[in-house]
C-alpha cells in the first residue's frame, strides 16, 4: 500500500489550481487546516482509492460522510455565506486531486454524483441553504472521478454490458 500523501499549505499553494484558492487559505474562519489534517491519513486515502476501484464511485465518496461529520467543517458549511462555502468545497476537490495524482491516479474528466440538491432559489445567500436532500453527502454535490494511470483492475459494469450486447448480436 502506498504511503499516505501529506499536503502542506505551501504545497497546496504551489499547485496550479491550489494557488487560485489563496483566499480560502488566508481566511482565518475557513477550516482549511482541518481539511488538510483530515486527508493526511493513509486509511482515508485507501478508502478514496477503494471507492473508485471497488464501488465505481468518486474518490471523495469514500470519505465524504466522515469529512462532513468533522465539527469545524460542518459548522462552517452550515453557517457561512454560500459563496465562501463553495470555495471551501472546491478547495477540498483540489486536495483530493493532489492526493489521487500522487498515489498514481489521473482525472477522467467526469464527475460522480454525491447528492441531490435541495430546491434553492438562484442566488440565495442564506447560510446553509445549499445542501442535499438525498444521496451520499449533505454538502457536496459532485466530485471528480479518477482512474489508475496504469489501468483499472476491473472493467466497469457499463463496459461489461456493452460487450455482452455485442456478443448477443453475433
Amino acid at each position: 500500500m502506498p504511503r499516505a500523501v501529506r499536503i502542506s499549505r505551501n504545497e497546496f499553494l504551489e499547485d496550479r489550481q491550489g494557488r487560485t484558492f489563496a483566499d480560502v487559505l488566508n481566511d482565518p474562519e475557513q477550516p482549511f487546516d482541518e481539511v488538510l489534517a483530515f486527508f493526511d491519513n493513509g486509511e482515508r486515502q485507501r478508502r478514496m482509492e477503494d471507492a473508485e476501484t471497488h464501488h465505481d464511485r468518486s474518490a471523495l465518496s469514500g470519505v465524504v460522510r466522515e469529512l462532513e461529520g468533522q465539527p469545524a467543517i460542518d459548522q462552517f458549511l452550515s453557517s457561512k455565506d454560500p459563496r465562501r462555502t463553495k470555495r471551501l468545497r472546491q478547495a477540498v476537490g483540489v486536495v483530493v486531486r493532489i492526493i489521487m495524482e500522487r498515489r498514481g491516479w489521473k482525472k477522467t474528466g467526469k464527475k460522480g454524483s454525491l447528492g441531490v440538491r435541495a430546491n434553492v432559489a438562484r442566488g440565495t445567500r442564506t447560510p446553509g441553504a445549499y445542501h442535499n436532500t438525498g444521496g451520499l453527502a449533505f454538502w457536496f454535490l459532485r466530485a471528480e472521478r479518477y482512474e489508475r494511470i496504469d489501468g483499472m483492475p476491473f472493467r466497469s459494469v457499463k463496459e461489461r454490458a456493452e460487450e455482452s450486447a455485442r456478443l448477443s448480436e453475433n
